[in-house]
């Protein structure tokens, strides 16, 4: 890191950020024409035991402050020098353990980039996570290069209105296959919970599975009239009850005065009583 900010300042470049304890500092720059460097911190990622093989250790790179504008691809593409990259793992935050399932729809599901986000770099060979943060001993890094341009401006907007713009078919064709695979869960368990049905388990519980519930007795569209029936009289009673939030304060008003004048009767009723208990001899 030393190293890279001599160089850095030599060349009359802007040194963005010092690297923390642990990770190694990585200057890279959107574009030859961009003068101040962006730094990327890097460290080989380590996980506990039992954690998962999605991030696996000693062959991936935990990488930080990676800015929206550079993608996986861009990613990809840094660090391919330093051995074959496997997969790319970009997140908002650092996840704990297994990464969940990620759903790989082109319409649903669809975030935005906002700010700085967290990387994960799997390599195929161990060799790359340590080549990877000898990197802090070469020059800036670019993410935008002539064979392979990062879009901005007018032409980013372009391909984000194009990448908008739905494809029915497409899209009917990845609903369809949705739906199958749905379809296919439920039978599946359906056909589960059929097996399990009356089969006691090793302590001899019983199972109880909607499979095996009795169906209840169909109801005739004049029972159906009667509730929807009593639906309505009750919103409707509940609507004209206290209408209005004045109407509301009036009515807790008169219970409070009500309560108040209660309680004033019960006092003078119990005066009288304990006056009526005095002893009198004459």
């Amino acid at each position: 890191a030393a190293s890279c900010r001599a160089k850095m300042a030599a060349a009359g470049e802007r040194v963005v950020g010092v690297a923390p304890p642990g990770y190694t500092a990585l200057a890279v720059k959107f574009g030859e024409r961009q003068r101040s460097s962006h730094c990327l911190l890097v460290k080989e990622h380590q996980v506990r035991e039992g954690a998962g093989a999605a991030h696996p250790p000693r062959r991936t790179l935990f990488v930080l402050n990676v800015p929206p504008y550079c993608g996986p691809d861009a990613l990809s593409r840094l660090f391919a020098r330093c051995g074959r990259v496997q997969s790319v793992d970009i997140c908002d935050k650092p996840e704990p353990g297994e990464k969940k399932e990620k759903l790989t729809s082109k319409f649903f599901n669809r975030k935005t980039v906002k700010g700085f986000q967290v990387a994960y770099v799997v390599f195929r060979k161990p060799a790359g996570v340590q080549a990877a943060k000898a990197l802090s001993r070469e020059g800036p890094l670019l993410i935008s290069t002539e064979s392979h341009p990062v879009k901005t401006g007018i032409s980013k907007w372009i391909a984000s209105y194009a990448a908008s713009v739905v494809d029915q078919e497409e899209l009917k064709a990845e609903v369809d296959a949705y739906m199958q695979a749905y379809d296919k869960k439920i039978a599946e368990e359906e056909a589960k919970a059929a097996k399990e049905e009356g089969v006691p388990d090793e302590e001899g519980w019983v199972k109880v599975t909607r499979k095996g519930r009795k169906p209840g007795l169909p109801r005739t569209e004049a029972a159906n009239l009667r509730v929807l029936e009593k639906e309505k009289q009750k919103r409707a009673r509940k609507e004209l009850l206290n209408f209005y939030a004045w109407q509301h304060r009036e009515t807790k008003r008169e219970h409070i005065a009500q309560l108040r004048k209660k309680f004033e009767e019960d006092k003078q009723r119990i005066a009288l009583m304990r006056a009526q208990r005095k002893f009198r001899p004459y």
